[in-house]
């Protein structure tokens, strides 16, 4: 009877031993499927950089054209536009609804990109403003001028449609933007048109 308890004895510490094995096993396998997830992350917002440059050609008879890069890092979109051609002072800059520069004073774009319906101003104003109300910026003497901008509330390719800045259209104004003149900013004529398209 002894030498049977001894041997249920040894045989159950050798199972629980087992198992402590086993579980210790686990927990590194489990810490290896983390790292390995996290690593994947970085990776994956490594590859998320997405860049996209269009032409801004003249409009209403003007001579404004540039360029205008929007580059996506993570959920973050930077737009660097870069203009010359202008007239000195002020000039307001918005995303419109449509990618269609075709017509001679740019009005075939549409009116400002507005996917949450909200209100003209300024951006970021809490009584509301259009994700496409970009605001004005400043030409030298020379006619040059730029503008850098970056927001989380746009996406470069994305499935959210009041976010993806693709099938849209950059404007630049002939006058400044006002911030509460509706639906517009009384920003005068369109005086150069960039199809955001890829």
């Amino acid at each position: 009877m002894k030498t049977l308890n001894l041997v249920v004895l040894t045989l159950l510490t050798i199972t629980i031993l087992s198992c402590k094995g086993e579980k210790k096993e686990n927990t590194n396998a489990e810490k290896e499927v983390t790292e390995e997830k996290t690593v994947e992350k970085i990776k994956e917002d490594i590859k998320e950089t997405k860049t996209l440059e269009i032409s801004l050609n003249p409009k209403s008879e003007s001579s404004v054209s540039g360029t205008v890069v929007f580059t996506q890092e993570g959920e973050l979109v930077t737009m660097v536009a870069n203009l010359n051609g202008l007239s000195e002072g002020a000039h307001a800059i918005h995303i419109h609804q449509k990618a269609d520069c075709s017509s001679a004073d740019g009005k075939s774009t549409g009116g400002h990109w507005n996917p949450t319906l909200e209100p003209h101003g300024k951006w970021g104003a809490k009584e509301g403003y259009h994700k496409g109300d970009i605001g004005n910026f400043n030409a030298s003497p020379d006619g040059k001028g730029s503008i850098t901008f970056a927001t989380n509330d746009w996406c470069i390719s994305c499935d959210d449609e009041k976010k993806n800045i693709v099938g849209k259209a950059i404007i630049v104004h002939q006058g400044t933007d006002d911030y509460t003149s509706q639906p517009s900013g009384a920003a005068g004529s369109r005086v150069s048109c960039g199809a955001i398209i890829q």
